[in-house]
This record gives structure tokens, sequence and C-alpha cells, in this order.
């Protein structure tokens, strides 16, 4: 398998496990963590609000949906998609950076939330790096390719 048979690999493994996680925050809510959880973990103090916060909570987890999916899309068409996926990918890292705005690292390095703050501070980084460098590689076969 050549290095960017395997990118998009990748690119389209990572984004079946952001629709994934889509779907399970997105159809899941905040009652349950999703399909985490067949447990209750929080006591509605305030209906009214809770149900909004969820409203939105599910909202957003069909926005990660939708990520997953252009993922998906650009592996199978990574001339077309590879600036969204390079965008994307840094919007993932950025948002893992505000991860870090609760202050509690006890939490932040807690087998809950390392391994997923470890993909977005140095994973998606580094897929940024490998979709810009396979997209500089790409062009100079193209170049090539049409200069003989």
């Amino acid at each position: 398998m050549n290095k960017i048979n395997l990118l998009n690999f990748i690119v389209v493994i990572i984004g079946v496990a952001i629709i994934f996680l889509g779907l399970n925050i997105g159809l899941g809510g905040i009652k349950t963590l999703g399909w985490q959880s067949t447990r209750d973990f929080v006591a509605i103090t305030d209906a009214a609000t809770f149900h909004a916060q969820d409203s939105h909570i599910r909202f957003i987890g069909g926005v990660w949906f939708g990520v997953g999916a252009v993922f998906v899309v650009g592996g199978f068409a990574m001339h077309r998609f590879r600036s969204t996926l390079i965008t994307l990918s840094a919007m993932i890292a950025i948002a893992g950076l505000f991860r870090l705005s609760g202050m509690d690292t006890e939490v932040i390095f807690s087998a809950a939330v390392a391994p997923s703050l470890t993909f977005e501070l140095v994973g998606f980084p580094l897929l940024a790096w490998w979709l810009m460098t396979s997209g500089k590689r790409d062009a100079q076969i193209i170049k090539g390719v049409q200069s003989q």
C-alpha cells in the first residue's frame, strides 16, 4: 500500500470514528452521555434549562457527524478535499486547546480525557502536516507529468 493510499485509508477511518462519536452525542444527548453509558449520570434540577442545553449538545453532535462525513468523503476525493481536511484538522486541534480552559488537570490527564486530548493536540496537527506534504508531492508529480 503506497503512502497516498494509506493516507486516504486513515482519513476514512478517522471520519468513520468521528461519525460514530457524532451519532453517539447527537442521538444520546447529555443525560446518558450518548451511547457511552446506560445509566443516568446527572440530576436534572431545572428541566427547561437542561432540555435547552441537551438540544445544543445534540446539535454539536450533529456538527461532529458532519465533520466525520467530510473526512470520509475526503478520503475518497483527496485532491478536492485536501484543503478542507487540513482546515478541519486545525479546527479540531484548536478545539482541543479549549479543553485546557477547564483548568482541571485531574480531568484533563485522566483516562477519560487524555486519549482524546492527545489525538486533538498531536494527532490532528500531524494529520494536517501529512495532508500538506502529500499535497505538495502530488502537485510535483502532476507538474512533472504535464511538462513531459
